[in-house]
């Protein structure tokens, strides 16, 4: 360390025991920004501190001296832990990067936009939980059809976002929305299987609705069962279809169902995030969940499903545990 540093140093700090000016502070300041120009550690500058104050008070009790050799080995370690901190401080930041720049991918790749079909009102919300969205929905359509797959990774993150990935480049290999839901889903999960990590599952259904015969076929992997609203006996019943999760097996066997849509009827589907909300009494009753989608059931579809996720975002105290994905095909003529 340059002996004209020390000189400085020792002055200032004698102009200061001799007077305690603001402009002695002042200059203590200016010194500081120097100590940090230089990189001079905290334990350097006590250092020098001690030997400046030893020289201007050749009196200085030996017990005070012997006190900063003790502030010394506090600012050793002390300079340590700072160090450390910081550099988890910039990997962190680094990493919250590295997130928006993987969201901002996943939302550029996998974003499937709304089809506008003949006679049939569709809405959609998805709304992640966190940065990176387990749940993913993908449209195909042509003049007569649409097909809707909506699929849930049993697991959160980049890996998820990755498997998402595989899901959307096998319905881009599809033909349209012509291709039965069983076949979708053997394909499908012929792709997760031997593409995805064997610890990562995804849950998918995928239904098609043909729009001249007013009919929805479905199947399901494993997937939350969606709910039919049929509009003439005002009751809901689940569309069950068995299946495995997608990435388990490579051959899967797989149920295919039909129902017919008559005006104002609709399907409801959904991830585990919707009929597994949770407010800190437990589990939202899904007879709730009927009621507050059943309250709305004469609003547009997207009106619907917007209401529905902001009545169960109050009930859970706008505390969301996971992602929340809820789609609604609804017959308008």
């Amino acid at each position: 360390m340059p002996q004209q540093f020390k000189k400085q140093y020792k002055e200032i700090l004698r102009q200061y025991t001799l007077s305690q000016t603001e402009h002695n502070l002042y200059e203590g300041q200016n010194v500081s920004r120097e100590l940090i120009q230089k990189s001079i550690s905290p334990e350097e500058v006590i250092s020098i501190h001690k030997a400046s104050l030893e020289e201007i008070m050749p009196d200085l009790p030996e017990e005070v001296s012997h006190s900063f050799d003790f502030l010394i080995e506090v600012m050793i370690r002390y300079g340590l832990a700072l160090k450390e901190h910081q550099t988890l401080i910039e990997k962190q930041q680094n990493f919250k990067m590295e997130m928006e720049l993987a969201t901002n991918v996943q939302q550029t790749l996998l974003k499937s936009k709304i089809p506008n079909m003949n006679n049939l009102d569709i809405g959609l919300i998805s709304v992640p939980a966190k940065e990176m969205n387990g749940d993913y929905t993908h449209f195909l359509s042509n003049d007569h059809a649409i097909g809707i797959a909506v699929a849930d990774v049993i697991g959160k993150g980049i890996p998820a976002a990755l498997c998402m990935s595989m899901i959307k480049y096998g319905m881009d290999s599809l033909d349209g929305p012509d291709t039965d839901p069983v076949v979708v889903l053997d394909i499908i999960n012929r792709i997760v299987e031997k593409s995805v990590s064997d610890s990562m599952f995804i849950s998918m259904f995928y239904g098609t609705y043909d729009t001249a015969l007013s009919e929805f076929t479905y199947a399901s992997a494993g997937h939350e069962p969606p709910l039919f609203y049929c509009a003439h006996t005002g009751e809901f019943k689940e569309l069950q279809a068995k299946g495995l999760l997608l990435g388990v097996v490579p051959n899967v066997k797989y149920e295919q169902h039909s129902i017919t849509l008559e005006k104002d009827d609709f399907v409801v589907m959904m991830t585990d995030g919707v009929t597994e909300c949770r407010s800190k009494e437990g589990f939202i009753d899904q007879n709730i969940i009927l009621s507050i989608i059943e309250s709305v059931k004469d609003k547009p579809a997207q009106e619907m499903v917007e209401y529905v996720f902001h009545k169960l975002e109050e009930l859970q105290e706008f505390e969301q545990r996971d992602d929340f994905t809820l789609v609604i095909f609804k017959k308008s003529l």
